[in-house]
């Protein structure tokens, strides 16, 4: 009788009986996937939510469900969601902190407490209703943007543990010592509060079991992120260091109504000068919100949902921005305000970036440099810091499965054509590019970089080199005119 094993199972030098043996050997896959680099991690304030707390949304309504209507404050998280989403970004993860003095609304039918599960004033508008039915009573919990949800019941106690096996309940229901009988009734919770604006360590979080703020985007796998209207300069090390760790980049932004004297040594004495951090400059932007009406707002939303709406090879340089109305220095009224070549570089310089009106391209607003925040010339492209994240993102998830392999030659060419293949599918897409005929990229992984005495150890390295395009950002035409000019035409003459 034949007999069937998993590849790898079997010892085929040991056999001793004739026979016939089946080995089944599991699809070969040699393709690696590219990480996402599209993710938005926002950092900010809500009336609603859960604290501390990553969730992935995909938009507006989603947002609006998970977090309420957008707020009146810099610090909002759905107003940086919305002005992400009209640059395109269509993919994000929310964290919502608070100050901790942030109260959950709550109301009382028949001395039966209902108290919303999550702090701030949206909890405000949820209203419980108690109604009769002919196997007992129904208890109705709606909110305008929130959703509804029923739950039935012949007293209150069978009322209280539906609520709870609901994971999306908006209430909680708080029974006394001696629960009374149910009767219809309603009520509008009320005395929910947002709290004051969060302090920058709150924003920064905490990077322990509970991770929160920041934190909290800890393997989210987010491409950029920004701590929504946080202008602390105390913060720009801490975030270039969690980009760092974490593959992300950061957007910060400086104060509103800064002077460009004034925001580069504030950004000297911070101490940062790292390619994971891009700095915006505190020319902040007049933004019409569909909730709020004309705001002042930070650049960094503007400049993160650009960037993640553009594939990683990419500079978030000329780039047309939308939504937005005005700026501090250009005013709200058209102004012929711009910045002069002299602030331009004096920005540049010192690795902070700007959002202004007109572009190199025309008259409309775009970020102006598509420089992070590094000293380094070699470093300091959005592009140079989107592309080295993407590519080591997407290496670490998918290389991972070689360890564990028996070391040899097979193993190596496994390896090489894994990687080969996946950065030939990079210059396929254009996000590598061919110049002067040449590959720009090369892999070397076998006996020249894996000696004997490595291998030996449990060491196997591949060695990648890639060579990513570059940004046009001086772009030189250069003409010659005049009566006397000769001009030579490869075409010839005008017939």
């Amino acid at each position: 009788m034949s007999l069937v094993y998993q590849a790898g199972t079997l010892n085929t030098t040991a056999l001793t009986v004739p026979n016939l043996y089946v080995q089944i050997a599991q699809p070969q896959t040699l393709a690696l996937a590219g990480a996402s680099s599209s993710q938005l991690g926002v950092v900010g304030t809500a009336g609603w939510g859960p604290v501390g707390m990553p969730l992935p949304i995909g938009g507006m309504s989603d947002y609006v469900a998970a977090f309420g209507a957008k707020q009146n404050r810099t610090t909002d998280a759905g107003l940086a969601v919305n002005i992400a989403v009209m640059q395109e970004a269509s993919s994000f993860v929310v964290v919502r902190v608070t100050d901790g003095t942030d109260v959950a609304a709550k109301g009382t039918i028949d001395g039966v407490e209902i108290q919303a599960v999550h702090t701030g004033s949206v909890g405000n508008g949820i209203v419980a209703a108690v109604t009769a039915t002919g196997s007992g009573y129904a208890l109705a919990v709606a909110h305008a943007d929130l959703g509804a949800a029923t739950y039935a019941g012949a007293d209150w106690s069978a009322i209280a543990a539906a609520v709870s096996q609901d994971l999306n309940a908006l209430v909680k229901i708080v029974l006394p010592e001696t629960v009374p009988a149910v009767a219809a009734a309603n009520v509008t919770l009320s005395g929910g509060t947002d709290g004051g604006v969060p302090t920058t360590a709150q924003f920064i979080g905490q990077d322990s079991t509970v991770r929160t703020g920041m934190y909290a985007l800890r393997g989210q796998g987010c491409a950029v992120a920004l701590l929504h209207g946080v202008t602390d300069s105390t913060s720009y090390t801490a975030q270039a260091a969690f980009g760092t760790s974490e593959g992300i980049y950061m957007i910060a932004a400086g104060l509103a109504s800064d002077t460009v004297t004034n925001a580069i040594s504030v950004k000297a004495a911070s101490g940062l000068d790292a390619s994971s951090v891009k700095l915006m400059f505190g020319d902040w932007l007049w933004w019409n919100d569909d909730t709020n009406g004309m705001m002042l707002v930070s650049p960094q939303a503007f400049a993160g949902g650009k960037l993640v709406a553009l594939s990683p090879e990419q500079s978030s340089l000329n780039k047309a921005l939308s939504g937005v109305v005005g700026s501090q220095k250009a005013g709200l009224t058209g102004s012929s305000a711009t910045y002069s070549t002299a602030e331009l570089s004096a920005l540049f310089t010192a690795g902070i970036d700007v959002i202004c009106n007109p572009a190199p391209g025309g008259t409309y607003w775009a970020v102006r440099c598509g420089h992070n925040s590094s000293s380094k010339s070699t470093m300091n492209g959005d592009n140079y810091t989107r592309l080295t994240n993407y590519i080591a993102a997407s290496l670490a998830g998918g290389m991972g499965g070689y360890v564990g392999e028996v070391i040899n030659d097979t193993l190596f060419s496994d390896i090489r054509s894994t990687l080969l293949g996946f950065l030939s599918s990079l210059l396929s897409q254009g996000i590598l590019g061919v110049q002067n005929g040449e590959l720009p990229y090369s892999v070397v992984c076998d006996s020249s970089n894996n000696p004997q005495s490595r291998t030996a150890l449990g060491y196997v390295q591949a060695d990648v080199a890639v060579r990513y395009q570059g940004i046009n950002e001086k772009f030189i035409v250069n003409l010659q005119g005049g009566a006397s000019v000769t001009v030579s035409s490869a075409s010839g003459s005008v017939g």
